[in-house]
């Protein structure tokens, strides 16, 4: 009889079956195997809170394969994910499976190589249900939260709307940036600044003191500031002062998920999403040649900034190998946790083999996972190396016979150290060779206006940094909170900042006020101390929860009668119904604001409100309706602009706004293939010959036809092209 291993994804299954032999079978569970229910709240209240599992429809056929895979099997190992979220589906499986105690065995490791599988069949453990306690409760709050709540946001604001422990508190966090922003009172400030010279070697200077103050920053104004252009101008530059200083710069500790999260959306623009599903490919597995499927970094839902012995072994030898030993740092280093309550596994994120170098497997990545394994291996690398050191030169310049005094700084690398493997992306000035009491020559000085900025929007990268500092969600939580603020409209994304929606505001506003502690940040922070408590062990878990329900409905059924949805949602106008006369009133939508008609639902009269706040009046367009004749005007829906027929609600037609591509359709090669989007407001592209011809495809042709069959080339995935039709790929960039 075969061993039984049971893992959460195909890919994960595939690599570590590479490692095996036939005395073991590898099989995916493919996720989760059982939740609590969609169509109802299943958490019975009235009996401690008891969960009702199911097993989704999608997860049946797969259960009832394992459960007779399991019968067949002498010892079945349970090897999820070494997290909470990973105890539980093994947890999940090990009752549906329904093996024999005897039989069942759970083992977890955080790289997937051979060693380490070898290492944990071998050492395996009991199930830790002190991490299953802690992540049952975490489902249970936040099915509490999210299916008590988003009702009372439906009722009182619009519906489609949701609320989350985690989730709401990161949208406080945008709309309170927002709210900065909109208060932000501009000032302005004056600054002197130009280019010295010394031996035709140019570099930069600005003014710094006066009558040997330092100058603040608004201490210049204007006057002032063009004052000290000309007397400086008249005068001379003399090197008064030089101080040089040795600056050791530290390498950063290897990536958690949150770093790894925030500088690939720095360098890179990748969303959270983005990077940890890329991340998850790494770690389960690429086909690297000869080697096989390989996974390449260490698990990457982590908190600690720890390296294995091994590991920094290896780098240490690597580094010493291919730089020479002065870059390695003796002994190795080790990097201390700043957050108490990081746990949630053992190492910090890490390639699996120091001599995977990036280069050497680069022909099996595509760019991103390429761009991504590069970050992780070289920061991970670059942990391990000797400091960096550069010296910081600053030189006073006095402007003689006046009262002003300017200044250079600048900076020499002495020596790279780390960041020969790992580079920042800062450029230092460097200084010619200055001496005191030399004399310079002044090329240019101006006098520069400047404003005040308000603090920026939230990136990614900053949503994360903060959620992380103040304690909110975990490592795993950051992504899809995030993508779930997207996809539910509270946010929209801004040259990749996230700006708040207007119906975020209300719902922000509304929680504030009405939830204080669902959105109070100590709170949530505490809330994820108690969770992390009872992983260790330390406090049960119904408890906590009902410490929180009870105070949380009481509440809620309170405001449920004193929330006023008008107050909330509606703006009186001066604007009078064109219909009957009524007035009209702004109202707040799942997708913004519009004009209604108060009449409602008498009159539906409603009527757009564009960007300046005021009604949008419809505008007519050239075409006519090809049912009934009348002028077509231009309107706005949730998905966007579309065309509707000027004698509505006599007439009903509607027409999609097509946005040509330039591309002749290929099946009947008289057709555009245009732009379109459907029902729920996906993308994809036709030929304009509807219904004559029914060409369509979901992704964006190139404009190119394949060589080999002649139809259509369309954008694929991984910085691909292939064929709509045949086998056909090529390169993007080809």
């Amino acid at each position: 009889m075969q061993d039984l291993i049971i893992v959460e994804s195909p890919t994960k299954a595939k690599t570590i079956k590479g490692f095996l032999g036939k005395d073991y079978k590898v099989e995916s569970s493919f996720g989760h195997v059982r939740d609590l229910p969609s169509s109802k709240l299943g958490v019975d209240v009235e009996n401690n809170f008891e969960p009702s599992y199911v097993v989704p429809t999608k997860a049946k056929k797969r259960v009832k394969e394992l459960q007779d895979l399991a019968k067949k099997s002498n010892l079945v190992y349970f090897a999820t994910d070494e997290d909470r979220e990973g105890e539980a589906i093994s947890w999940h499986l090990l009752h549906l499976l329904k093996t024999p105690k005897d039989k069942a065995k759970r083992i977890a490791f955080h790289e997937i190589t051979k060693k380490a599988i070898l290492n944990a069949i071998e050492h395996p453990r009991e199930l830790d249900l002190n991490l299953v306690d802690a992540q049952q409760a975490r489902r249970i709050l936040d099915r509490l939260v999210g299916y008590k709540l988003s009702p009372l946001l439906w009722k009182k604001v619009a519906k489609g709307l949701s609320a989350g422990r985690v989730q709401s508190v990161a949208l406080r966090l945008i709309v309170e940036r927002e709210a900065e922003r909109d208060n932000f009172v501009t000032q302005e400030y004056w600054t002197v600044e130009g280019t010295a010279c010394k031996d035709e070697n140019d570099f930069k200077i600005n003014l710094w003191k006066k009558d040997n103050q330092t100058l603040q920053k608004f201490d210049l104004k204007e006057d002032e500031a063009k004052k000290a252009v000309k007397e400086i101008t008249d005068s001379t530059l003399k090197v008064i002062n030089i101080e040089a200083k040795e600056n050791i710069k530290t390498p950063p500790a290897p990536f958690t998920t949150s770093t790894l999260q925030q500088e690939a959306n720095r360098r890179f623009g990748y969303s959270a999403k983005q990077t940890m599903m890329l991340a998850q490919q790494l770690y389960e597995g690429i086909d690297i040649g000869e080697q096989g499927s390989t996974g390449l970094i260490t698990y990457m839902r982590t908190d600690s900034k720890n390296l294995s012995v091994d590991f920094v072994s290896s780098a240490i030898e690597y580094i010493k190998k291919t730089l020479g030993e002065k870059y390695a740092e003796s002994g190795g280093r080790i990097f201390k946790k700043k957050n108490k309550l990081a746990q949630e596994a053992h190492e910090a994120i890490r390639p699996t083999e120091v001599d995977l170098a990036p280069e050497k497997i680069k022909e099996f990545l595509d760019s991103k996972q390429f761009k991504l394994y590069q970050l992780i291996w070289q920061r991970a690398l670059a942990s391990q190396m000797t400091d960096a050191k550069a010296e910081n030169t600053s030189v006073e310049i006095q402007a003689v016979d006046t009262e002003w005094t300017l200044r250079a700084s600048g900076s020499v690398t002495t020596f790279a150290g780390w960041q020969v493997i790992y580079q920042n992306n800062a450029e230092d000035e460097e200084l010619p060779n200055l001496q005191i009491n030399d004399l310079l020559s002044l090329k240019n000085l101006d006098s520069v206006q400047h404003f005040t900025t308000p603090p920026a929007r939230y990136s990614e990268a900053g949503l994360v940094k903060d959620m992380e500092k103040l304690g909110i969600g975990r490592p795993s939580t950051y992504a899809p909170t995030i993508a779930t603020l997207v996809l539910r409209k509270y946010v929209d994304k801004i040259e990749r900042r996230l700006a708040p929606t207007e119906i975020a505001k209300v719902v922000n506003k509304l929680l504030v006020e009405n939830f204080a502690d669902i959105v109070d940040y100590n709170f949530t922070a505490e809330m994820e101390n108690d969770l992390d408590k009872i992983a260790d062990g330390k406090k049960e878990w119904q408890p906590i929860i009902k410490s929180f329900y009870e105070p949380f409905m009481k509440n809620l059924q309170e405001k449920d009668k004193e929330i006023d949805k008008k107050e909330l949602t509606e703006t009186a106008t001066d604007e009078k119904c064109d219909k009957c006369g009524s007035a009209m009133v702004i109202k707040l939508g799942r997708f913004g604001k519009f004009l209604a008609c108060s009449n409602y639902p008498e009159c539906k009269n409603t009527k757009p409100l564009g960007d300046d706040g005021k009604p949008e009046e419809p505008e007519t367009v050239e075409e006519k309706c090809d049912k009934c004749n009348s002028a077509m005007i231009l309107k706005h829906g949730r998905f966007g602009k579309f065309l509707a027929c000027s004698n509505y609600p006599e007439c009903k037609n509607t027409k999609a706004i097509q946005k040509e591509l330039g591309v002749t359709c290929p099946k009947c090669n008289v057709g555009q293939m245009v732009e379109k989007k459907s029902k729920r407001g996906k993308a994809f592209f036709s030929c304009d010959q509807y219904p004559k011809c029914e060409h369509a495809v979901w992704t964006k042709p190139t404009g190119q036809l394949c060589p080999e069959c002649k139809q259509l080339l369309l954008f694929a995935a991984k910085d691909k092209i292939k064929c709509e039709s045949c086998d056909y790929t090529q390169d993007a960039e080809e």
